[in-house]
């Protein structure tokens, strides 16, 4: 008897594994041909202050927290869901962002929540609005920081043993505010002048090709519906105020961090360091963010540090960070898919039983 085909959504799932394993080979080879230690030695720990390394983690545990309760303000205008519920979900979504490839885990807390009634549209639309949110206020704090923190003059042109300069940095930072703020003048044009906004662009895209056209508009148009918050201030506020102490306790992490690993920082540099960290994960990547999260770090360091110190104290910075965030991300999803009784499948996003909900990717 003759095998049957495996799922179309196994087999496209098994192609981004193998992937997004070659990605992260070729990150490894960067990392390496720069001289970017992925494992510092041992003497670059030599003056680590592990009283700091615990601060940093209670406090990203904290960022972490506000980060999933928020969610709770934008789903609310849709239909109400227990706190408890929200953040597990949450966290399990965390987990999987991680671990899955290319972004693909956004999916999961659309579909996870689904799962109770909610239009699966309409979450991705919060899903896809928060993104796009943070993403404008990771630019306002990344302009902030530089703003107040002068990068050292002149920059350097190399980011260890790379020929990359590190005046990319500032350059992306304007690049990664222009994509956000078209973002979210799109999804409210479509939330506030729907009809309008849906007649420019099939006239406009339609130009291309009108079932193009089309069916952006109606993507568009669903992911919109998740924006019934934004006119309601008991909403709006609290989401904003989370958002904000988010990335300000992610900060405050960072610089005491830093300073735990003898870099002298400021508050200002540590924004510009969670600024420039943040942008380079938002793109596809490999699982777990590698080569892009430490390439990230690195290339933020050099715009304060000199490279004997980027490359010694610094690895040992990248190093811990990159442990701790993305090792409590998958422990706070496994503890969260337990009390949620949620299958691995599932928080994985595997869709064989479901249909798969289309997860916005974005920022952070």
């Amino acid at each position: 008897m003759a095998t049957p085909p495996p799922p179309r959504a196994s087999r496209s799932r098994r192609f981004a594994i193998v992937a997004s394993l070659v990605v992260a080979a070729g990150f490894a080879w960067i990392l390496r041909a720069g001289g970017l230690p992925v494992v510092p030695p041992r003497e670059a720990f030599a003056g680590v202050a592990w009283w700091a390394v615990v601060v940093h983690g209670l406090l990203y545990l904290g960022a972490l927290y506000l980060r999933s309760h928020r969610w709770t303000w934008l789903l609310a205008p849709i239909e109400p869901v227990p706190l408890r519920r929200v953040v597990a979900v949450s966290f399990i979504g965390y987990g999987a962002l991680v671990l899955m490839p290319f972004r693909s885990g956004e999916a999961v807390r659309p579909l996870l929540i689904r799962r109770r009634g909610l239009s699966g549209w309409a979450v991705a639309g919060t899903v896809a609005a928060e993104r796009i949110i943070d993403g404008l206020f990771l630019s306002a704090l990344l302009f902030a920081g530089l703003w107040l923190a002068h990068p050292q003059e002149p920059l350097p042109d190399r980011i260890g043993e790379l020929d990359v300069p590190a005046a990319t940095v500032p350059r992306a930072a304007w690049l990664a505010l222009g994509i956000f703020a078209a973002a979210f003048i799109a999804i409210f044009v479509f939330w506030f002048r729907r009809a309008w906004a849906r007649r420019t662009t099939e006239r406009v895209v339609g130009l291309v090709s009108p079932r193009l056209a089309a069916r952006l508009a109606d993507t568009v148009e669903r992911i919109a519906s998740g924006l019934g918050f934004l006119p309601r201030l008991r909403y709006t506020i609290p989401f904003l105020i989370a958002t904000a102490g988010y990335f300000l306790l992610n900060t405050l992490a960072m610089q005491i961090l830093a300073r735990g690993v003898g870099l002298p920082i400021d508050f200002a540099r540590a924004a510009v360091v969670v600024g420039v960290l943040h942008i380079g994960v938002l793109l596809p990547n490999a699982p777990g963010y590698f080569g892009t999260f430490q390439i990230s770090l690195y290339a933020a360091l050099a715009l304060y540090f000199a490279p004997e110190d980027v490359m010694g104290r610094g690895s040992a910075m990248v190093f811990i960070t990159y442990c701790l965030q993305i090792g409590l991300a998958i422990l706070l999803g496994a503890v969260a898919l337990l009390v949620e009784g949620a299958s691995i499948s599932q928080a994985l996003g595997d869709t064989e039983d479901e249909p798969v909900l289309p997860g916005p990717s974005g920022a952070c």
